[in-house]
């Protein structure tokens, strides 16, 4: 039986806004002390860190309410407070006589330095504290090569992080917990999290519900009835083949050892769907691969990871620029990806890719301003996998895409959504061009256009570069790599 303890502890939320499998908070209810529950906007004192983007600040403020409303089910509550961290909580620790302060660790640079910065502050004090690995299946530290570097290969990666076993088994929730009455704390709406003037939000409200509960609701439909088939489906825009779980992962609302050990289970009911499922848990490893090249980067998002890029013969295209940001290259596939990502916070993945590669490639666009514009625009935005993803497909990173890898657009969305459902949702001013014409609507006769309602260069944009000069382009300009 634990035993009570008149002083209070503390536990700091972060990217973990979750009851279950949260050990720092599992720690703190075994106590028996009460609990004061802290959530801290801290962006200030992370150096190095970057600012939450316009969409990923739209969903923390979701998050936290659903985080509040699930601590009160337990007869806790929320503390919200903004500022410097190791000043904002060392404060509160002393406010209210806290004992001890628990916290769940996030193996990236800056938020490492936060941790510590909060420690040596509670110590001054005489405060403790502890924190506990829970946002990766695997510590980097465990997986390097002979020299202790870590790995660049995905694949070796992978193997090495499997091989290690299975990873601890997720933590219940508590049942209840002892809060600490009139702790006072800011409101949510003070931080101005959510946009007003203008509201552009309507997508993500219409497409999105926050949360722990939401999160596990939506990892059990898919296990349930969605994984079948996903090795294949997951390709397919025009169908719905993912998981939709990323943003709910990125903020800690479900952790990676709950969807390891969820879709292991599912696997071991339903033999049958262990492929779909192995696909599946690969995709968690490329999240975990990115962590580990940001434990290692920290300024993955600014620094090519392959020095010869940093003499690459990138254009400045601002007018080219706004057009993909825009979903208005004349490209219906990479259009229809960018408005997507406008409306929902969120793009299929493999049109994430057509549409990184038309920037970086055909356009000849610094990968880093498609990062940052994904960045403030997606809900999921990473800071491990956003930076790695658009380096990969630059060619300046880990595992990276051969240079010679230029998506034709036309093709991919031929392919991926052949009968043109995606690009008819999304690009709705070509959705009367049959499906032959759709992702190539300038090949269309002048009565198949008038028919469609379809005007190049008026109703629907003539395309931005040719696909075949674009490409030629691209290939010279990566040819000059090859002999830096």
């Amino acid at each position: 039986m634990a035993v009570k303890s008149a002083s209070p502890c503390i536990v700091w939320f972060r990217d973990d806004l979750r009851l279950s499998d949260h050990p720092a908070l599992h720690a703190a209810s075994q106590t028996g002390a009460p609990v004061i529950c802290l959530y801290v906007f801290d962006e200030a004192s992370k150096p190095n860190a970057r600012p939450l983007g316009g969409a990923a600040r739209w969903w923390l403020a979701q998050s936290l309410r659903a985080l509040r409303a699930s601590l009160y089910s337990l007869g806790a509550t929320l503390v919200l407070r903004q500022g410097p961290a190791a000043r904002v909580i060392a404060n509160l620790a002393h406010e209210a006589g806290a004992g001890t302060v628990f916290w769940n660790e996030i193996a990236q640079a800056p938020h490492r330095t936060m941790a510590g910065e909060v420690a040596a502050a509670l110590a001054e004090i005489g405060v403790t504290s502890q924190g506990f690995p829970g946002d990766l299946l695997a510590a980097p530290a465990h997986i390097r090569t002979k020299d202790g570097r870590g790995l660049r290969v995905f694949a070796p990666f992978w193997r090495r992080v499997q091989a290690s076993g299975d990873p601890p088994k997720p933590l219940p929730a508590p049942r209840t917990l002892g809060a600490v009455p009139d702790v006072a704390g800011d409101t949510l709406e003070t931080w101005r999290l959510e946009p007003t003037r203008p509201d552009w939000a309507a997508g993500l409200r219409e497409t999105w519900k926050p949360g722990e509960i939401s999160a596990q609701a939506r990892l059990q439909i898919f296990l349930e009835s969605g994984v079948a088939g996903y090795s294949i489906q997951r390709d397919r825009p025009d169908r719905n083949g993912t998981s939709g779980l990323s943003p709910y992962l990125r903020f800690g609302e479900i952790s990676p050892r709950q969807l390891w050990h969820a879709a292991r289970f599912a696997a071991a009911a339903r033999p049958a769907l262990s492929g779909d499922i192995d696909k599946f848990l690969s995709e968690l490893g490329w999240r975990e691969f990115c962590r580990h090249l940001l434990f290692d980067v920290p300024d993955l998002a600014t620094r090519n990871l392959q020095p010869s890029f940093d003499a690459f013969p990138w254009r400045r295209d601002n007018r080219a620029l706004r057009a993909w940001q825009r979903g208005q290259t004349g490209y219906p596939i990479v259009d229809a990806g960018m408005r997507e990502l406008w409306h929902t916070g969120v793009m299929h993945n493999r049109v994430r890719m057509v549409a990184a590669s038309f920037l970086v490639k055909h356009l000849l666009i610094d990968w880093r301003k498609g990062e940052q514009w994904f960045w403030n625009t997606l809900v999921d935005a990473d800071a491990g996998s956003n930076p790695a993803n658009w380096q990969w497909v630059a060619g300046s990173g880990a595992d990276a895409a051969p240079y010679f890898r230029v998506f034709n657009p036309i093709l991919q969305g031929e392919k991926f959504d052949p009968d043109g459902t995606y690009v008819r949702r999304w690009v709705p001013e070509l959705a009367q061009l049959p499906a032959s014409l759709i992702h190539r609507p300038w090949s269309a006769a002048p009565p198949e256009l008038k028919s469609a309602g379809v005007e190049l260069g008026r109703s629907y944009p003539q395309p931005i570069i040719d696909h075949r000069q674009g490409r030629e382009r691209a290939l010279k300009a990566y040819a000059t790599l090859r002999g830096s």
